[in-house]
């Protein structure tokens, strides 16, 4: 997947250093994966929240923090939602 703004996630954690190791580690997952629907998130990620058809919220450092992203399955793309 490609991952639009993905330097805003890494900023993030450069500024709020306890999530750092976290978003980092979801980047290079999410790069990887080749999700073709929502299902195919909850398979790996089974806490994620799918919100709609489209939107997934991924909780981050135990659920302390929230990363609410946009997914266009078709195209293989995700936006992060600022």
């Amino acid at each position: 997947m490609r991952i639009f703004n993905a330097s805003t996630l890494r900023n993030y954690g450069k500024k709020h250093r306890e999530t750092d190791s976290d978003l980092r580690s979801w980047i290079a997952f999410a790069e990887k994966a080749e999700w073709k629907k929502p299902g195919d998130v909850k398979k790996q990620f089974a806490k994620a929240g799918i919100v709609g058809s489209n939107r997934v919220v991924f909780n981050i450092c135990g659920n302390k923090y929230r990363l609410v992203v946009k997914i266009n399955y078709d195209a293989y793309m995700i936006f992060i939602n600022l």
